[in-house]
């Protein structure tokens, strides 16, 4: 049988396969079965091997699936490379949604790191692609980063001058906050291999996350002005 032989039936509501979607019936959960298995794999292969080194042949391997099949869900190597970083960016972004007005700025900071901690715990092969990108100039996100990123970042800044105006926290420029949040969560997953190698761990495992989660969070809170729950 011939890989276009094994193509898996496409649902009622197929269409161009760029990224996880909604489906009805069974088609439909074939398809994001199919697409997380996909994505999952290629997580894998980029964060391994670089865009460039990266082929569509190796993800299929990686993903048990036949080379078809993935042509057949993301067309090409660029769309799936695009849908890999989409995913976790999304997933990044949604954890901004603790940052509200009415929230306590401790109990929402402490919220947004315990997220970005977790994907860096879970997601490690994730986020070392999307460093990996923005080390290159980030060819395939920028839209994103200038777009739904700068907006989402702006809508924030505004929580957190809103706090500060307050007497909530203490003044820090609200922009420089979130990436000195982006960089001591996202260095847990990105520089895995140093922290190990100075640990003397063989393994990022539960223990690490939950000193790191710890220390991450009472060093930013302090430094906001703010008290970790506990002291």
């Amino acid at each position: 049988m011939t890989d276009a032989e094994t193509l898996d039936p496409p649902d009622d509501d197929a269409g161009p396969a760029l990224g996880p979607r909604p489906g009805a019936g069974s088609g439909g959960r074939l398809r994001r079965a199919r697409e997380a298995q996909i994505l999952d794999a290629a997580e894998g292969v980029f964060a391994e091997a670089g865009f460039s080194g990266a082929t569509m042949q190796g993800i299929a391997e990686r993903a048990g699936l036949p080379k078809a099949n993935v042509h057949y869900y993301f067309g090409t190597k660029e769309a799936l490379y695009r849908a890999v970083l989409s995913r976790i960016l999304d997933l990044w972004v949604d954890a901004f949604d603790h940052l509200v007005p009415e929230r306590d700025p401790a109990e929402a900071l402490t919220a947004y790191i315990r997220d970005k901690m977790r994907w860096s715990r879970s997601r490690p092969l994730a986020s070392k692609v999307f460093a990996n990108e923005i080390i290159h100039g980030a060819p395939q996100v920028a839209d994103y980063l200038s777009g739904k990123l700068k907006r989402t970042i702006d809508e924030k800044a505004r929580v957190i001058e809103g706090w500060i105006a307050a007497g909530r926290m203490a003044p820090v420029d609200p922009r420089h906050l979130v990436f000195s949040l982006w960089a001591v969560t996202q260095t847990y997953a990105d520089f895995e291999a140093q922290i190990r190698a100075v640990l003397g761990r063989e393994a990022m495992d539960d223990d690490v996350f939950l000193v790191a989660s710890r220390h991450v969070t009472g060093l930013i809170l302090r430094g906001c002005g703010l008290k970790p729950r506990g002291g």
